[in-house]
């Protein structure tokens, strides 16, 4: 019997050793790199717009990171971003790429409701899921989360959609986030 008991003891001790090591590796190896993309993907204002040259803003981040992408590719950002990203990276700020334009302004799209015929192409198309609607219903914008990014221009069959100044007068560069939601939870005594 404690022969049996001494070979679950050293078992045990083997997969707790084990355990730690992995635990260690694991925080030290991907954890700074992961890191470092999360703080440049932070300073990106997040409109998923892809004017950049990427599909997305953590993609963007990679990019800049592994040194594919330099820091003046964001119009939506501005130079408030590319200062940022700067000094994240520890590189002197450049003006915006010039093939890229000039910031926009703050927009948001608006979808004309009586010339929409619900065909999703537009739902598909958003990065941030700020338009919503079903196959064969009209659609409408929610403004809080539109980015102004254009995406849902193009796809749009009978172009019903706009871009509009956003009324909120939200910055140039600043970062839409959309308002936390806390789920309700049900009283103690609900069935």
């Amino acid at each position: 019997m404690s022969l049996v008991l001494a070979a679950i003891g050293v078992l045990a001790g083997l997969a707790l050793l084990l355990g730690g090591l992995i635990v260690l590796v694991s925080r030290r190896l991907p954890g700074r790199e992961a890191t470092a993309v999360e703080r440049l993907n932070a300073a990106l204002p997040q409109t998923q717009c892809a004017q950049c040259g990427y599909p997305g803003c953590r993609p963007y981040a990679a990019a800049m990171l592994a040194g594919e992408a330099d820091i003046n590719r964001c119009p939506p950002g501005g130079e408030a971003t590319i200062v940022e990203l700067a000094r994240l990276l520890g590189r002197e700020p450049l003006p915006l790429a010039p093939e890229l334009g000039s910031p926009p302004s703050p927009q948001v799209a608006v979808i004309d409701e009586s010339r929409c015929i619900g065909c999703t192409l537009c739902l598909r198309a958003c990065p941030v899921d700020a338009i919503v609607g079903a196959q064969q219903y009209m659609h409408t914008v929610i403004a809080a989360e539109c980015t102004g990014c254009e995406l849902c221009i193009a796809p749009c069959p009978v172009d019903c959609i706009d871009l509009q100044p956003r009324a909120d007068s939200l910055p140039v560069g600043a970062r839409l986030q959309a308002p936390v939601i806390n789920p309700v939870t049900p009283p103690a005594n609900a069935p």
